[in-house]
């Protein structure tokens, strides 16, 4: 037998048998179809000829066929064994002994499905109504940094907030999980950093399977979920005046409310790829629009200083990313200026009155137990810039370990 005639009556026989498949999904978006099998997150962007040969396969027809159909359709030869070479590697391909995936009921889709239904946004509107009227008719109600300052111990007001706000943002990103959830995706939690921000982020690859309409709900459930937290204990705080002013359990309601406002005031930091960016990007189907903005700004800043060369290259820009980075790119600035309002106005503020506190308890004029609250509170500062130290060390020592060659290097997970 002449070498190499085994292998070649191997791809003979492969071209000549029909391919399982998984079950997949097929998002049809212009001259593009985003395929994927929900089950493992496995996702590609096809052109439309690749998609059809695709499911050519799925029909059943065997890869010579769908080779044939391709040349008659389209006028030219497919390489169906490259094709297949990579569909194979996305593992939307089924061994003859696995059962097909990729379709049925998620968990919690019933529950989801309830909590996102019509009787819940209209619930959400009066809830939202009764918090504005309380907030227009009681001035004591509305967001203050003094309302911060419930104690004199810096200790209780700081760990209060720490312990109240993480299961706050857990109820945030569940909401995230669970509108992706009512659409049937295998959404995830997990822990995470913004910056020097440790946060829980929602895994929800599966969202670019959807159509964009239906995108918009799972992104904006977490700011939705964060207004009815606030309206909540605004009105619990509403419940307790008295002589026109909260008691101290109303008062920490408020501190809990302006907790949650102050979230979602951060969901407006474009910069940081937070909720709204990610709504942007759906709006103005964008590729990657941020790094676009960001290199358009710094491209500008040269030619206004004259500079003879800009620091970015133009000729990889998507097209829609330079169409919408020509006014997102203000916008970015906005949203910049947005975040510094935050900081001046409230967190600098009470940031400043806190060190005042500190400085004073630890010279030691105070006693012992005001020292001691100042070293507590110290030692909470610091735990979340350690928190998100190991997260970017684990973050960096994970990309060393995967081969820059690897094709199989997972790229970030898109996050709402």
């Amino acid at each position: 037998m002449a070498p190499g005639a085994s292998d070649s009556h191997e791809v003979l026989s492969v071209l000549d048998r029909p391919i399982a498949l998984h079950n997949l999904t097929y998002l049809d978006e212009g001259d593009e179809v985003t395929v994927g099998r929900p089950d493992i997150d496995s996702y590609a962007i096809l052109p439309l000829e690749g998609a059809a040969l695709l499911r050519r396969l799925g029909d059943g027809m065997t890869p010579r066929q769908a080779a044939a159909w391709y040349e008659q359709t389209y006028g030219e030869m497919a390489d169906v064994e490259d094709f297949l070479a990579g569909v194979g590697e996305l593992g939307f391909i089924r061994a003859p002994d696995e059962d097909a995936v990729g379709s049925g009921q998620v968990r919690w889709q019933r529950l989801s499905q309830a909590v996102f239904s019509p009787v819940s946004g209209f619930l959400f509107v009066l809830l939202m109504t009764a918090c504005g009227v309380l907030l227009v008719r009681d001035p004591a109600l509305r967001p203050s940094y003094h309302q911060f300052f419930f104690t004199k111990y810096i200790t209780v007001m700081a760990v209060g907030l720490f312990l109240i706000q993480f299961p706050l943002i857990l109820i945030h990103e569940s909401a995230h999980a669970l509108a992706g959830r009512r659409l049937g995706l295998r959404t995830r939690l997990s822990l995470g950093r913004r910056l020097y921000f440790v946060v829980f982020e929602t895994s929800m690859d599966g969202l670019v399977t959807v159509p964009r309409r239906k995108r918009f709900l799972p992104m904006l459930a977490g700011i939705l979920a964060d207004l009815v937290v606030y309206a909540i204990f605004v009105i619990v705080a509403s419940l307790t005046l008295h002589g026109g002013q909260p008691t101290m359990a109303g008062t920490v309601a408020l501190v809990i409310a302006i907790d949650t406002l102050l979230r979602v005031a951060w969901q407006f930091y474009f910069h940081l790829r937070t909720d709204m960016y990610y709504v942007a990007v759906t709006m103005f189907r964008c590729a990657d629009l941020q790094t676009v903005a960001q290199q358009m700004l710094r491209n500008r800043m040269h030619r206004l200083l004259g500079y003879p060369r800009t620091p970015a290259d133009e000729s990889g820009w998507h097209p829609r990313d330079r169409a919408v980075a020509r006014w997102y790119s203000w916008l970015l600035l906005l949203g910049n200026a947005f975040s510094i309002g935050t900081l001046l106005i409230v967190v600098l503020p009470a940031t400043i009155r806190v060190v005042r506190l500190a400085s004073h308890a630890l010279t030691g004029a105070a006693g012992v137990p005001r020292m001691a609250d100042s070293i507590v509170v110290v030692l909470l500062s610091a735990g979340q810039l350690i928190i998100a130290g190991w997260l970017a060390w684990r973050s960096r020592r994970r990309r060393r370990s995967t081969s820059p060659s690897d094709p199989s290097d997972p790229s970030d997970p898109s996050d709402a």
